[in-house]
């Protein structure tokens, strides 16, 4: 389950995979299947004003996506990636702690969702029944808040 949420907690893109597909495969995905409608007239907000990811998706693929599309972005290096910027010259990579403390919002967020039994343990077959039972859930999540 790959999720972008607002600043409150609530999920605004859902995406369902294998458990074997990596989270930095999914970014664009997530991205793109965000709509946020506007009040009045004018076409859905698709583009977050900022994005906090955890060190899956640290790699210059994402990046690239992220700096093509605008969104600025706080995503910590990997340990590997630490060290070869540490050797070569140039700009060393930037990183605030205080906006990457907001992340939790999404862990906190699928554990509510995870209060669903049948999402804790996936008991469906398919995973259209599984997305659906996601959707119902953050649905009453949206109605709650």
């Amino acid at each position: 389950m790959h999720l972008a949420v607002d600043g409150r907690g609530l999920p605004l893109s859902i995406v369902v995979t294998p458990g074997q597909r990596h989270d930095s495969t999914q970014l664009q995905m997530v991205l793109d299947t965000i709509r946020v409608p506007r009040e009045g007239a004018g076409r859905p907000r698709k583009r977050p004003e900022h994005l906090v990811a955890d060190k899956g998706y640290s790699y210059p693929t994402c990046r690239r996506l992220l700096r093509g599309r605008g969104i600025p972005h706080t995503i910590p290096h990997r340990s590997d990636q630490r060290r070869r910027r540490a050797a070569s010259t140039g700009r060393k990579p930037g990183f605030d702690k205080e906006v990457y403390r907001g992340r939790n919002v999404v862990e906190r967020c699928i554990n509510r969702l995870k209060q669903w039994r049948a999402i804790a343990t996936r008991y469906d077959k398919r995973a259209l029944n599984y997305r659906a039972g996601i959707i119902i859930a953050s649905l009453i999540l949206w109605l709650a808040a």
